[in-house]
């Protein structure tokens, strides 16, 4: 008897004691998180989000209305249509301004520029991913991220001094033989002096191709090891497996890529503005044409800026330019997401 006393009192102890410390450690649990540190770091850190986000399209909206209020004067005095003439004219006195031929240049010179990077750089990454070991990946990928550095400047000198002469012979061949096309027209410019949009492209895509193949590069990363060696058991060859399961995947990367690189195409100015000379007249739809685009039409007229209207004429091309970058990002996250969603 007094054994089992002693051991139903030493059950009851431990019991007690467990109890204690079940207790204790709930209530530290309920203390901490009822009214203490974590819970209110958690909210400081939602709410510190929330304002980050508001605070970024905040600044979209303000640079928008200011853009738009100092155009507004400058628009009003205009004499001619301002989406559909070519002319540019900033006289105070008779106003006269137009963005067709820049949105024409503008326009030609980046979707080229898209047209010949994305295959390169989706090329690119899927050797990068698929094909070369490791060891070599990263140093190969370091060499092409490496290009992003290279300053516009020096891209729009080589392009002008280097790469035109050598397009010539090319371009002499595509306005001889493909002339019917109308990309291929003769444009407003000699074609000997190699100063055309059809050089803008080529310089512009290999400004954007390390940004397109980066983001490519980590989007085709993300693909599972699991699903490549499922198609490979099934007798799928190595494109099969590419095609199957690793450009699905990437889709939604390459998109977002190549329109965050087409933005940037759309924005480049000190190149462009080397290359491509001033258009003496206007002309159709022509890879062989020469001229401005927004961004090189701006800076070439930084001397004019210290009159109002002339100021107001040059941030009315600019919130143009605002607005078309804003719609190329906002279909390309349609696109991502209605493809990946898919």
């Amino acid at each position: 008897m007094a054994t089992e006393d002693s051991t139903d009192r030493a059950a009851e102890s431990a019991e007690g004691a467990a109890g204690s410390v079940t207790a204790t450690t709930g209530g530290a649990t309920r203390t901490a998180f009822a009214g203490g540190g974590p819970d209110r770091m958690e909210k400081i850190f939602k709410w510190a989000a929330y304002a980050s986000g508001a605070l970024l399209v905040a600044v979209i909206a303000l640079i928008f209305l200011q853009l738009v209020v100092q155009a507004i004067p400058a628009l009003t005095k205009n004499n001619v249509n301002f989406l559909t003439s070519s002319e540019w004219q900033t006289t105070p006195s008779d106003m006269r301004f137009g963005i067709l031929e820049m949105l024409k240049i503008t326009v030609l010179s980046s979707v080229m520029a898209l047209i010949l990077a994305v295959p390169v750089a989706v090329g690119i990454a899927t050797f990068l991913v698929q094909y070369v070991p490791a060891r070599l990946s990263r140093p190969l990928s370091a060499v092409i991220d490496l290009l992003a550095a290279v300053p516009s400047i020096i891209y729009g000198l080589w392009g002008i001094f280097v790469l035109a002469p050598f397009l010539v012979p090319l371009q002499r061949w595509l306005n001889e033989n493909l002339g019917w096309f109308f990309l291929f027209k003769t444009g407003n410019v000699e074609l000997s002096l190699g100063s055309t949009v059809f050089t803008a492209g080529i310089v512009l895509a290999i400004m954007i191709l390390p940004i397109i193949t980066s983001i490519t590069r980590e989007a085709l990363r993300q693909t599972p090891v699991a699903h490549q060696e499922a198609a490979l058991a099934l007798g799928a060859t190595k494109w099969e497996v590419i095609r199957l399961t690793v450009f699905p995947y990437g889709r939604s990367g390459i998109v977002a890529g190549s329109m965050l690189a087409l933005g940037r195409a759309l924005g480049e100015t000190i190149a462009v503005l080397i290359i491509l000379f001033a258009a003496t007249k206007t002309s159709i739809w022509s890879l062989f044409d020469s001229g401005y685009t927004f961004a090189s039409k701006i800076a070439s007229a930084a001397a004019e800026f210290d009159n109002v209207d002339q100021r107001g004429a040059y941030i009315a091309a600019g919130l143009v330019l605002f607005v078309l970058t804003f719609v190329v990002n906002a279909v390309a996250r349609w696109i991502g997401g209605g493809r990946v969603n898919g």
